[in-house]
């Protein structure tokens, strides 16, 4: 009968109560620094009441808090608009200053030396108590051009005569358009302003002119003539501007037969007034 051995129930230690590995062989030493001391990790510390790091959920709230504020986007827009407009007022004062005192610019002239009235009838039927006028004028208009280099071109002038205690026209014609260069004078000599025998008057319009072409009483006179204007400074041009020139203190007599009568005047200086717009001028 065999005898079975069987293992021991502790593995051999070595001599410094270690175990010792399977096979037998014992575990190398450890390895010693200089200082004498065996190699080992260092041990990390962490405290046990450390709070632990939870990242922040995303909120709408706050993202939409970093925009900035419609107010603030509307103050900003309102101020730098405000700011460009005035820094374009300025530039543009600047510039019509500039060239004020650079062409020193000036309105035409216009005067009226004479004034001839030819006719002026006021008849008023009897069956229908109708007033019909019929007047004829005729006036000499001088225009002066007073700058070096500035230039008007002239459309057609609307003329009216009329009465200065009614202000009722009495006729009305019509002056050609014309060029006037630097320094320029041009004259237009017989300007024909008169009254169709056909027009027809409203009673109160009738009455008014009555009174005023009372025989021997003399009858105060207006001249007034619109139109527009082209100027041109250089290679700067304007679009077409009004201008109303008035030519008044005019006085005389209405004429009893074919001989006309003259009207004068202690200014023959017309009034010329000329909305000249700094924004419609262009290159």
């Amino acid at each position: 009968m065999t005898d079975r051995v069987f293992p021991a129930s502790k593995p051999p230690t070595a001599t410094n109560g270690a175990p010792t590995p399977t096979g037998g062989a014992l575990p190398p030493p450890p390895s010693v620094n200089g200082n004498g001391t065996a190699n080992q990790k260092p041990k990390i510390y962490i405290p046990a009441n450390r709070p632990v790091y939870r990242p922040q959920p995303y909120s709408r709230h706050h993202h939409h808090q970093t925009r900035p504020s419609c107010r603030r986007v509307c103050c900003c827009c309102c101020f730098w608009s405000i700011l460009i407009l005035l820094v374009l007022a300025l530039m543009a004062s600047i510039a019509a200053t500039a060239v004020y005192v650079i062409y020193h610019p000036r309105p035409p002239l216009f005067s009226v030396p004479s004034l001839r009235i030819g006719r002026v009838n006021l008849t008023t039927s009897s069956d229908t108590s109708v007033s019909h006028l019929s007047s004829f004028f005729n006036f000499t208009l001088i225009s002066v051009n007073p700058n070096q280099h500035l230039t008007f071109s002239y459309d057609h002038f609307a003329v009216a005569v009329k009465s200065v205690k009614s202000n009722e026209m009495l006729a009305n014609g019509t002056v050609p358009g014309f060029f006037s260069g630097n320094g320029n004078k041009t004259s237009f000599r017989s300007v024909i302003a008169t009254s169709t025998s056909a027009r027809e008057l409203d009673p109160e319009e009738a009455r008014r002119l009555k009174s005023d072409l009372t025989r021997g009483a003399r009858v105060g006179l207006e001249i007034e003539m619109r139109t527009k204007v082209k100027m041109q400074m250089g290679k700067l041009k304007s679009e077409g501007v009004e201008i109303k020139v008035t030519c008044g203190g005019f006085e005389g007599t209405v004429p009893k037969g074919k001989v006309p009568t003259v009207a004068t005047s202690k200014q023959t200086k017309c009034k010329s007034d000329l909305s000249v717009k700094v924004w419609k001028w262009s290159l």
